[in-house]
């Protein structure tokens, strides 16, 4: 009996990448198959997860880890927060901003010849420094209120407050009156669409509220941000932390709806990139084999050579195999940069952060090698199975 000598790894390495080397323009051809499909599967996991981000970080700007406390209304007396319950929250742990405001229980005017009684459905409020950043509140003219303006006689308009007072513009200083005392205004806030009493407010220094409306120091509102997960955890004990000898008495808001529309995109998007990840592989896959088929039909005579000169069905089938799998995994590195340089060109046209997960990276290389020897076991077994005889009778 004929022994055949064996071939080492990189014997075998060296016979499948023979193919590729000699049919370099085929090979570029069948290797940009795969890559298409795993450049395909890393975009439609990409952009839909840079876009995901955006959303999420649109989400989140509204507010979806932000509670509102207030003291329940319509109480004889009026309850009362007490005054150091802004720092009695801040000490809560996943507790990460807290700010509040105060109604004033005063009229605003633009002029001193307008109704005394008309304050155009205004609230003048007291605020804290740290408002905005406890609100995701945004200044679009002119400035907030700093240590220096908080004592004095300055004011910060809501977008709908300034509307009706006609205010456009803090240039030139102007000014509204509040009670008897003339504010000016040296900000104007861009709206903000979770808290529409902001929108409609007169924000005045906390120091100033006291020194010119008689402002007596317990807070109307408290607002409060939390770590998200722990949003639910920080709701359930801030009335006890707010008020402990009347927590009955505090009202909490629920977490805003963003946030339960925030947790369902990312379960749609998660089941969105295990399916069109799917379809990308099994079209790549598809592509291989079909290549491979086609290979081993047209390299007969060679098959049928490497046979009659001693080769066995196992070299043969190992070189095709081999080949197959070189093959996809060279598709799959160049489809991994042309995905990941097409999603980050998507986002970046689109002002998305640029997000790949990185499993799906690892999943575009390892489903590669997957497809490879998929794709590569029926072609290797048909040129396998093939005779010398019948191998060379084709040429």
């Amino acid at each position: 009996m004929r022994r055949t000598g064996r071939l080492t790894p990189l014997d075998l390495l060296e016979v499948g990448l023979l193919g590729l080397r000699t049919r370099k323009t085929r090979a570029a051809l069948s290797a940009l198959g795969i890559a298409i499909g795993i450049a395909t599967m890393i975009v439609v996991t990409g952009i839909p997860a840079s876009s995901q981000a955006a959303l999420l970080r649109e989400l989140t700007a509204l507010g979806t880890n932000t509670l509102q406390a207030v003291a329940t209304p319509d109480q004889n007396p009026p309850v009362l927060l007490p005054e150091e319950s802004v720092g009695m929250v801040a000490r809560i742990g996943p507790v990460t901003r807290v700010s509040a405001v105060a109604n004033t229980h005063t009229l605003v005017r633009r002029s001193d010849r307008t109704d005394p009684q008309d304050g155009s459905g205004l609230t003048v409020l007291a605020a804290r420094l740290d408002l905005p950043s406890a609100i995701n509140a945004r200044v679009r003219t002119g400035q907030w209120l700093s240590a220096a303006t908080e004592r004095f006689p300055t004011v910060v308009l809501g977008s709908v407050a300034a509307a009706r007072l006609g205010v456009d513009d803090t240039r030139g200083g102007p000014q509204v009156l509040i009670a008897r005392t003339w504010f000016t205004v040296v900000g104007i806030l861009a709206t903000t669409p979770l808290l529409p009493d902001i929108d409609r407010s007169v924000l005045v220094g906390w120091p100033a509220a006291t020194d010119f409306l008689q402002f007596d120091g317990h807070p109307t509102v408290l607002y409060v941000q939390a770590f998200e997960p722990s949003v639910e955890a920080v709701r359930a004990v801030l009335p006890e932390t707010i008020h402990p000898e009347q927590p009955g008495q505090v009202q909490v808001s629920r977490p805003s709806d963003a946030l339960a529309a925030k947790r369902a995109t990312e379960n749609t998007f998660s089941a969105l990139f295990l399916g069109l990840a799917a379809v990308a592989l099994l079209v790549g896959g598809i592509g291989v084999a079909n290549t491979m088929v086609i290979s081993v039909l047209e390299r007969r005579p060679e098959i049928g050579l490497r046979r009659a000169l001693g080769a066995s069905r196992g070299q043969i089938r190992g070189q095709f195999l081999t080949e197959s799998v070189a093959l996809s995994t060279l598709g799959g590195v160049a489809g991994t940069v042309l995905g990941l340089v097409a999603t980050a060109g998507y986002a970046a046209y689109h002002g998305w952060p640029v997000v790949v997960p990185l499993s799906s990276t690892v999943a575009g290389l390892a489903g590669a090698v997957l497809v490879g020897v998929v794709a590569g076991v029926y072609p290797s077994m048909r040129a396998a199975r093939l005779t010398p005889t019948e191998a060379l009778a084709t040429t």
